[in-house]
């Protein structure tokens, strides 16, 4: 997959998407099928028609015979073509989780300079706001003192 250039509001599943050439949609189309519980029912289903079909139905003419050498064969190439879609599938999927990790990466890094900055302000403001709290004490201190009793001239 080529080098995707992202910016931290970037959907990483849409971008990766829009990259994708038609035979990467079919391996990631073929694995996703291949992993589902419809195709491990459907393919057991139709192992059991063929073992009962062969040892049952078609007992005195089978078309594959015990010990199902054909049978064996369809498995055989079934998992030699399944094998390089689900690799692909997963690496492009790896590759996928790397861009994503990258674009978390950049989106923590900004938050955290963010944070910085607005650790930073909080501490300006709190400087101001103890500068202006001594202001006020001095000022209600020198409003509070009592004033001076002028001394009684005796005379």
């Amino acid at each position: 997959m080529s080098r995707l250039t992202l910016h931290h509001r970037t959907n990483v599943n849409e971008a990766h998407a829009e990259q994708m050439t038609l035979g990467q949609k079919v391996a990631d189309k073929v694995a996703s099928g291949m992993g589902s519980w419809r195709f491990i029912i459907i393919q057991t289903a139709l192992v059991v028609l063929w073992v009962v079909g062969n040892l049952w139905l078609l007992s005195r003419h089978p078309f594959d015979p015990y010990p199902f050498i054909l049978l064996n064969l369809f498995f055989s190439t079934q998992a030699s073509y399944a094998a390089p879609f689900i690799m692909m599938s997963q690496n492009r999927q790896a590759a996928k989780d790397r861009i994503a990790a990258e674009v978390d990466y950049a989106v923590n890094r900004k938050a955290e300079e963010h944070t910085e900055k607005i650790l930073e302000r909080i501490a300006g403001l709190e400087e101001k706001i103890l500068t202006m709290e001594e202001r006020i004490e001095e000022k209600l201190d020198a409003h509070m003192k009592p004033a001076p009793v002028p001394k009684r001239v005796t005379r």
